[in-house]
């Protein structure tokens, strides 16, 4: 019979702490976007179906000017979506007459709780609570944490001379050469 030793208790405790730590990170969002497909898949399936509430319809009227188009004769089945003011619209048929194209469309609830509940829970990786306004900006951030540069202004005759420290690190071998190089057409 073999026995557990300390080192596989300890490696076992290990892969458990590796995988709630992988769950915690990965986890929630990975259940979060297959909550997401997950209600995209059943909406299409009812639009293809037709079993949805008909009088939740948005017709969206779009002129459009197509030479030589036909007219549809009927509603074709597409799928999309758009976000317009916060709210998520799905795209269930659309069909050209005349010159326009009509395009039927639904509101999509599910998927607005399913992105709000999303965003909560990424803004919890911040350090600030997210009740907070951040002023800052990240460039401004970066440049002060990582980026120090010495600068001095001096006054001169002809005014005012920027002088950095970094000037005096730069090689001799970079030559600017601003010669105008534009002729004029030939004439014909």
């Amino acid at each position: 019979m073999d026995t557990i030793t300390f080192g596989d208790v300890k490696k076992l405790l290990t892969l458990c702490l590796l995988a709630l730590f992988i769950f915690n990170m990965v986890g929630y969002y990975g259940v979060m976007v297959g909550l997401q497909l997950r209600s995209e898949q059943s909406l299409r399936m009812q639009f293809d179906a037709e079993n949805y509430a008909l009088d939740q319809e948005i017709t969206i009227k779009v002129p459009i000017a197509i030479p030589y188009a036909t007219d549809s004769k009927g509603y074709e089945r597409v799928d999309g979506e758009f976000l317009h003011k916060g709210q998520v619209y799905r795209l269930v048929k659309q069909k050209l007459q005349n010159d326009t194209l009509l395009i039927v469309c639904m509101k999509d609830n599910q998927a607005v709780k399913i992105n709000q509940a999303l965003t909560d829970y990424v803004k919890t990786f911040t350090d600030k609570p997210f009740t907070t306004k951040q002023n800052t900006k990240a460039n401004q951030v970066f440049s002060k944490d990582y980026i120090s540069i010495v600068v001095s202004v001096e006054k001169s005759v002809a005014g005012w001379i920027l002088s950095s420290v970094d000037e005096l690190e730069k090689p001799n071998f970079y030559f600017f050469n601003f010669n105008s190089y534009i002729s004029q057409p030939p004439e014909a």
